[in-house]
């Protein structure tokens, strides 16, 4: 952790240190003077993620980022596919910690890191299938038992936004979960991607992003599952020609920041700050989801192959890993979280 503290330090101009966050306790923007008549300090934070600039979730943390210092309070920064860190989960460390980052995980990640295993209900495979109802989900009690779990270890849930549902992109056809048998696959590398491979019988590789495609090509691996928006930002098509379509997780982006940056804006700002990330973040999982159509359609451009499978197939194979519960949920998880979304 050390190292990629120095790290955030030397690519934002030492300006990410704790207590530069906030107006009145902050590092100047723009080289104004702390007294007197000069303009007030701005509250300096960085949107920092993994995907490459061109997806939605990118495109989602400048827009949040262009809104923010529009306002005039704010002097937000973005840097994406991995110039930070290829680890969401040492980024959203760096935020526990109070590092002024706002970073998009995932509730599977957000659920092992933090020890809350209910959370991975979010994503857990063929549960939510509507990308519809993330809109409702900061409303309900459940989501706000799990903020207060998150607080109390010194992160904010903020929003949670749609980036796509993952399917398999593989060297060698998949039709059926039999044809996974065996391959080696990178995934989530937490309890849910494990629970996942358990069930459909491939070896799950938990490794960074940006060793994927280096790793295919090299053939120690067989393929990955990740949503189109990062495969075809990535280019996976280069090296590998099949995707089966099984939309095994409906994938979204936990924005999460320090609790300790939130305490410390004015409260005027932090309630701009909150409300604009969330609006935008439904904003642009609406965008997310028109850009899929075009973005398979570059997959098939470029010689991919790709196969409807039969959903109900691999719902059955998934079946057992809520009948042994894998996951640990609590009794009656899913029923209480359809209920609080109206399902």
């Amino acid at each position: 952790m050390n190292f990629l503290k120095t790290t955030l330090c030397t690519a934002l101009g030492m300006t990410l240190a704790v207590g530069s966050v906030f107006a009145g306790g902050g590092a100047q923007s723009g080289g104004g003077q702390a007294t007197g008549g000069s303009a007030p300090k701005k509250i300096e934070l960085t949107f920092a993620g993994t995907e490459a600039a061109t997806t939605g979730q990118s495109r989602a943390m400048q827009a949040m980022a262009d809104k923010l210092n529009a306002d005039g309070r704010f002097d937000a920064k973005v840097l994406v596919n991995g110039a930070l860190s290829g680890d969401t989960d040492a980024l959203v460390t760096q935020a526990k910690m109070g590092v002024p980052l706002v970073i998009p995980s995932d509730p599977g990640r957000l659920a092992s890191q933090f020890n809350i295993p209910d959370l991975n209900i979010l994503m857990a495979p063929y549960v939510l299938t509507d990308r519809s109802v993330l809109a409702k989900l900061p409303d309900t009690a459940l989501f706000q038992e799990w903020q207060k779990q998150l607080e109390t270890q010194g992160i904010t849930f903020v929003a949670d936004m749609y980036n796509g549902f993952r399917s398999f992109y593989t060297t060698t056809p998949v039709q059926s979960v039999q044809d996974l048998s065996g391959l080696r696959i990178r995934g989530f590398g937490n309890n849910i991607g494990n629970a996942l491979a358990k069930y459909l019988g491939y070896a799950n590789i938990g490794i960074s992003w940006g060793e994927v495609l280096p790793g295919i090509q090299q053939k120690t691996l067989d393929g990955c599952e990740v949503q189109v928006a990062t495969a075809n930002g990535s280019a996976i098509f280069e090296v590998t020609k099949y995707l089966a379509l099984s939309k095994h997780y409906l994938l979204q982006s936990s924005f999460v920041c320090s609790t300790a940056l939130l305490q410390k804006m004015p409260a005027e700002a932090r309630d701009f700050f909150l409300k604009t990330v969330r609006e935008t973040a439904i904003e642009y999982g609406n965008v997310v989801a028109q850009d899929e159509e075009p973005f398979y359609q570059n997959m098939r451009a470029n010689g991919v192959t790709i196969t409807e499978v039969n959903i109900q197939e691999w719902q059955d194979a998934i079946a057992p890993l809520y009948t042994n519960n894998d996951l640990g949920f609590t009794a009656g998880l899913k029923d209480r979280l359809f209920k609080e979304l109206g399902l």
